[in-house]
């Protein structure tokens, strides 16, 4: 349950809501000393800090794994639900259609999402219900010795030797296919990078995929994994330098002709990519699973913006929903009078 917002210190420094740093953290975290998930949490709770996001609206809903607790360590003052392993997307998608007013961000993991949760993501991606989906993704399952998940590459090395003979799951690819409209990878070692394309999804009124490399300190951090510190950076291959301008601030950067491209969200923020590599253009659907496919080719880990349709309805809309959460609505207005059900009934016969 949501809990009352700490009152601010004299000398915090406030956001524009009149919040600080301390309304946007949570517990200490259990994880192991260096996880890549908790780099991912302290983006999280700056980024709605820097977007002032009041986090009594914010659901913040995981499954089951080392990434599913991360939940507890931003944003004590929102609302948490930790579901059954590999159905948080049922859980989110019902929330949201209880209260189209709540900002849903789900944290999974690559074995709750490409394993036992896999025909869950899949038709949340199909949906485009706004959500944050972010995944904590590290190729093995923490939790239980550190087995190969479906995102392990292939010819990817256990810490026993062991070699993963099958092919990656690619998320990213999966999402932009379905028809997620904001989809993007990084590391969780670029703290720029990320925290740019966490404040784009936080402004996107869709749904927004984000696949976070996050190495597994304890078991799979070695030489011969394709998911550790090294290896990614080693072969980090960014498609743009991600710059994001929030609604509330002007574009004052002056960027030379031809070498950017600016995307406006939903909300009026502005997603600017510099620098662009082959004049890519993340609204090309085609061209975003061409890329994934070529970099993954050639052995790279590409990050960056992959593919946003901000103009895509989402499926609350879709769905025609009125304003008011149905959570909230009076029964008269939900319970159908008795000659609508009569209706009903005959219709049927």
């Amino acid at each position: 349950m949501a809990t009352t917002t700490v009152p601010p210190s004299p000398s915090a420094k406030l956001n524009r809501i009149g919040l600080e740093m301390t309304n946007y953290k949570g517990n200490k975290t259990t994880l192991c000393a260096g996880c890549g998930h908790n780099a991912i949490s302290e983006r999280i709770i700056e980024a709605c800090f820097e977007m002032g996001i009041e986090p009594h609206r914010v659901a913040k809903l995981s499954g089951i794994g080392c990434s599913s607790k991360s939940p507890a360590y931003f944003l004590n003052t929102a609302y948490g639900v930790n579901a059954v392993h590999g159905r948080m997307p049922s859980v989110a998608t019902g929330a949201m259609l209880a209260n189209r007013h709540l900002l849903a961000m789900g944290v999974s993991g690559d074995g709750d999402t490409a394993s036992i949760g896999v025909g869950q993501f899949v038709h949340l991606m199909r949906r485009n219900l706004p959500i944050i989906y972010i995944i904590e993704d590290n190729g093995c399952y923490g939790l239980t010795k550190g087995q190969f998940s479906a995102t392990a590459d292939l010819g990817s090395k256990l810490k026993t030797g062991v070699i993963n003979d099958l092919p990656p799951i690619d998320t990213c690819a999966l999402a932009i296919q379905l028809g997620a409209t904001f989809v993007a990878r990084s590391f969780s070692g670029d703290k720029r990078q990320l925290l740019a394309l966490i404040k784009g999804a936080l402004a996107h009124h869709g749904t927004s995929m984000l696949d976070v490399i996050s190495p597994c300190v304890t078991f799979n951090d070695h030489e011969g994994s394709t998911k550790s510190y090294s290896y990614v950076k080693d072969h980090d291959s960014p498609i743009a330098d991600v710059n994001f301008v929030p609604f509330f601030e002007d574009i004052t950067v002056d960027y030379d002709p031809g070498t950017t491209k600016d995307i406006t969200l939903h909300d009026g923020s502005h997603v600017i990519l510099r620098k662009v590599n082959a004049d890519y253009d993340p609204r090309d659907k085609g061209a975003a699973l061409h890329l994934l496919t070529e970099s993954h080719d050639k052995g790279e880990i590409l990050t960056g913006l992959f593919y946003v349709a901000p103009e895509k309805p989402n499926f609350i809309d879709l769905l025609n929903i009125e304003d008011e959460p149905l959570a909230t609505l009076p029964e008269s207005k939900v319970r159908p009078p008795r000659e609508v059900l009569d209706q009903v009934m005959q219709s049927l016969m």
